[in-house]
């Protein structure tokens, strides 16, 4: 099982961790931290000597109920971040978490490797022709709604069921338009409460049926720390905790705030299961 990102063939055989660098001023966990070059740049090089393979970039806020910002403010904050760090780590593996073409095209551009798009192309209609013409890996995940309105769109019949529906359908698309390399991620707190979460989670075996790398983002969420009646920044135990069982049912990448936390935790699987 391998992706191929700029030309290098990534093996999946063995888990992955895809770390977070969120450059927006407003995100759940880390929003505002990194805001300068400096900052910047001494986070990636933590992460990736903690054992990244991949660093996912984000310029848009994606919690829920957060503000909406343009294209253009998206794209300001974006271009030069990867650039920077495409100078700095020109080896680094950049993801762009983005749902919008027009900054797909230019973060890869800057030299970053993978598209990670929350909405699985259904914010922007030109987002999977554009991943095809692009031939980069592409990370869709399961979502309702938008963040701003996802809280109201948590009412699921069978959640697993629909997740499962959700994906065949925009896998086929992205398929038929020429996407080669496709991992899913379930979308573990988008448009879904914490019961639903732990739902998904029981199930997420099942997800092996796809038959394309699973990807997870749980990292501090509210249904660990909501569960434990804690906060965010308290959550990290609680983190690993649920790491442990997302690879134990199969996740391929972890998607993180804490590498070297996540990197423990596959070594510990993988001596586990050797």
């Amino acid at each position: 099982m391998t992706i191929n990102c700029n030309g290098k063939l990534i093996s999946l055989d063995q888990p992955k961790v895809m770390g977070i660098l969120n450059v927006t001023p407003d995100s759940f966990f880390d929003g505002g931290k990194y805001k300068d070059e400096s900052s910047i740049l001494s986070q990636v090089e933590k992460m990736i000597n903690e054992g990244a393979t991949f660093i996912d970039i984000g310029a848009y806020s994606t919690r829920p109920g957060a503000l909406e910002i343009d294209e253009h403010t998206e794209l300001k904050r974006m271009a030069p971040i990867i650039s920077i760090i495409s100078k700095e780590f020109p080896e680094a593996l950049l993801s762009i978490d983005t749902f919008r073409s027009n900054v797909a095209i230019e973060g890869i551009g800057n030299g970053a490797a993978i598209i990670n798009d929350i909405s699985a192309g259904l914010q922007d209609e030109q987002m999977l022709s554009t991943v095809a013409s692009l031939n980069v890996p592409y990370i869709m995940m399961h979502m309702r709604g938008t963040p701003q309105n996802m809280r109201q769109k948590s009412n699921y019949e069978d959640i697993f069921k629909e997740v499962l529906l959700f994906f065949s359908k925009r896998l086929s698309l992205a398929k038929s338009l020429g996407i080669k390399d496709i991992l899913i991620d379930p979308g573990f707190g988008f448009a879904k409460n914490v019961d639903q979460n732990y739902e998904l989670l029981r199930q997420l075996e099942l997800m092996s049926f796809i038959e394309h790398p699973l990807l997870v983002g749980i990292s501090r969420k509210s249904m660990i720390y909501k569960t434990l009646n804690t906060t965010a920044d308290q959550a990290l135990n609680g983190t690993t905790a649920l790491h442990m069982v997302c690879l134990q049912k199969g996740a391929k990448i972890l998607r993180v705030h804490d590498v070297k936390e996540a990197m423990e935790c596959i070594k510990l699987h993988n001596q586990l299961n050797a």
